[in-house]
């Protein structure tokens, strides 16, 4: 991977630190020490400089998927300033509409709190009871057993807290981001191919390209399949006859970009409101039903066909970066996580001695696995997937 980089074409091999030379001789011990190390100091520093990276990195995402939009403006031979401004202002107009739905349907959403308070209260109740004469667990042991459960999802709810308090915060710094970086985009790019050895420039530019497709096919699929799979929430809502099923379905559709973690509690809360505002186990039930049918559709149907991103990261891997996400940077991680994960991928399947490693975050299986370990018919499929 040295090799990559810009070499120092002035200066022999010999002139060499020694250090430099012999790093590859260090004992096992001595390496994976420092390489931990090198881990904690490397997410020690993300968790303290969140506030900063995680607004830049959304920035980062946008820029990326409004550069087309920039393109055009610049192709009519608008000012570069203007085009810029133009294409913030018409990303700031959809966010708002969004907003703007979301915001009425919340409203409509609070005239239900009181209903929703006595009803919820009830139902806490008679769960109470059942636990006490079926598994004879006081009323005492609950409350203790909840309030130790609040304590240990403390940490959790904090994170989410924290980016919740810092929306406006985001809403301030994520455009100046992306101006800045529209702005400044030749000069960005300028110095990524500067930095490397010109002998990599073609490998550099390859990358670069391929990154900038990935993430925007990726993100425009989301979008389209947020749309898709928000408008199946509703309906199936509607028919239901569940209360707020637009706002529960947008909400439901947003969750489940969160990979397979936000689709769970996407579930959960139409399931929940349906308890509280009707009785019986019915609707609840067929709920269940009809939103286990959409996950369905959306992983074997809408996600293939729609998102079709160029970057593949298997189930496994999405689980784990997702999680690890979240704890470090709550919400904002969750979201992150996978496309931080695909650019990582396309870098890895570039260089030779990271392609291992690209090969581990992918879902194709190898071509030749060792058969003394793996049996041969476990990847006779090259493009098996989990769903």
């Amino acid at each position: 991977m040295g090799l990559f980089f810009k070499s120092r074409k002035h200066a022999p091999a010999s002139e060499l630190p020694d250090w430099f030379s012999v790093r590859d001789g260090f004992p096992f011990y001595i390496k994976a020490p420092m390489v931990l190390i090198g881990l904690y100091l490397f997410f020690y520093i993300l968790n303290e400089l969140q506030e900063i990276i995680v607004p830049f990195a959304f920035a980062g995402l946008i820029a990326v998927l409004l550069n087309p939009v920039y393109n055009r403006f610049q192709k009519w031979k608008f000012n570069k300033i203007l085009a810029i401004v133009l294409t913030i202002f018409i990303a700031v107009l959809v966010v708002a509409g969004i907003m703007f739905f979301l915001s009425s349907q919340i409203v409509q959403f609070g005239d239900m709190i009181p209903q929703l308070e006595k009803k919820t209260i009830k139902l806490l109740g008679n769960l109470q009871e059942w636990l006490s004469s079926t598994f004879g667990i006081s009323t005492e042991k609950q409350m203790s057993m909840l309030d130790e459960a609040i304590n240990n999802s403390r940490t959790y709810v904090g994170k989410t807290v924290n980016t919740l308090f810092g929306i406006i915060s985001f809403f301030v710094l994520i455009p100046l981001y992306i101006f800045l970086l529209l702005f400044y985009k030749p000069l960005i790019l300028n110095f990524i191919f500067e930095v490397f050895d010109e002998n990599n420039s073609e490998q550099v530019a390859e990358i670069l390209q391929e990154t900038k497709g990935a993430v925007q096919s990726y993100i425009v699929g989301l979008m389209i399949e947020t749309t898709i799979v928000a408008t199946l929430n509703s309906i199936a809502l509607l028919i239901l006859g569940v209360p707020y099923a637009l706002l529960l379905g947008v909400i439901g559709a947003i969750l489940n970009l969160i990979p397979y973690i936000g689709g769970i509690i996407a579930i959960a809360l139409p399931v929940l409101i349906s308890f509280i505002t009707k009785d019986g186990y019915t609707t609840p039930l067929l709920i269940i039903g009809a939103y286990t049918v959409i996950q369905f559709l959306d992983n074997n149907i809408i996600v293939p066909r729609v998102v079709s991103s160029k970057v593949s990261v298997n189930a496994l891997i999405s689980i784990l970066v997702v999680l690890l996400g979240g704890t470090l940077w709550g919400v904002s991680g969750m979201f992150l996580s996978i496309p931080f994960v695909a650019v990582l991928k396309i870098i890895f399947d570039r260089i030779d001695e990271l392609k291992p490693w690209g090969k581990l975050l992918g879902d194709t299986m190898p071509d030749d696995p060792p058969a003394k370990v793996v049996n041969p018919s476990e990847a006779e499929d090259k493009e098996r997937t989990l769903f």
